[in-house]
């Protein structure tokens, strides 16, 4: 994707270069997060929540280090995959054919998703952060980072509800997104939705440890993002032509 020299010095050019600086973050930012997360010792496999106080106490001191490297990674790095979602904004309110009430609504939710995980990387921190603490004290941290971590999906499942139905509703003649971003937004929004009831269950597929609450949550959002990547991507070159800014016929 390559601008035309002589319209780089334009606030239009400027707008989209720094859209195209959002987009291309997405990928460092990604690599980083996988990195803190395999980081982290709790999640392969994820810690239980049988776990007694006692084991819970003994995980935190075997691994204390590389828990609060991980958290510290996680508090810096974390918020940085704010920016690529707020691109997605940027595009929804390039839709012609409906008001900005659902770029708003997806901005809200994507903030309140981020603070939620950010609490949660701070509750692993604490529980991480005093050697001498009781097992009971740090077995009640440690159920708190977890389901902090995966339970609250609302604010989730409404960011991607908007997003579909800000897609369902673009029905100009040049959509901004695709139909299948839609669809794919849909289906994370159902995928992530059973772990709330991580809240409930401390055992089997719903439990916070489990098939459907941690790895098809965490994976669903992980394969969303990907997917995003390259519907943003296409959005810009198709943007960046009709605004006369990158070479090139619109794909």
């Amino acid at each position: 994707m390559q601008m035309l020299a002589e319209t780089e010095d334009t606030p239009a050019a400027t707008a989209f270069r720094a859209q195209l600086v959002l987009l291309w973050s997405g990928p460092v930012v990604a690599a980083v997060l996988l990195a803190m997360f395999a980081a982290f010792p709790g999640f392969f496999p994820p810690m239980s929540p049988t776990m007694s106080a006692e084991q819970v106490a003994q995980f935190y001191d075997e691994h204390r280090s590389w828990i609060r490297l991980s958290m510290v990674g996680f508090n810096l790095c974390g918020i940085m995959i704010v920016p690529f979602l707020v691109l997605i904004v940027a595009q929804m309110k390039r839709m012609s054919t409906q008001s900005h009430v659902f770029a708003y609504a997806y901005l809200a939710a994507v903030v309140s998703g981020a603070t939620l995980f950010a609490l949660s990387n701070i509750y692993f921190g604490v529980a991480a952060f005093r050697p001498d603490r009781s097992p009971q004290v740090l077995q009640a941290l440690n159920d708190m980072a977890w389901l902090s971590f995966i339970a609250p999906v609302g604010m989730i499942v409404a960011q991607f509800a908007m997003l579909a139905c800000a897609v369902y509703a673009d029905r100009g003649p040049e959509p901004v997104f695709p139909r299948w971003v839609a669809h794919l937004s849909v289906i994370t929004a159902l995928a992530m939705l059973p772990s709330v009831t991580a809240t409930v269950f401390s055992t089997g597929p719903l439990a916070w440890d489990g098939l459907i609450s941690f790895w098809v949550r965490n994976g669903a959002f992980a394969i969303f993002v990907v997917a995003m990547f390259f519907a943003l991507r296409d959005a810009l070159y198709r943007q960046g032509v009709a605004e006369g800014l990158v070479e090139g016929p619109a794909r």
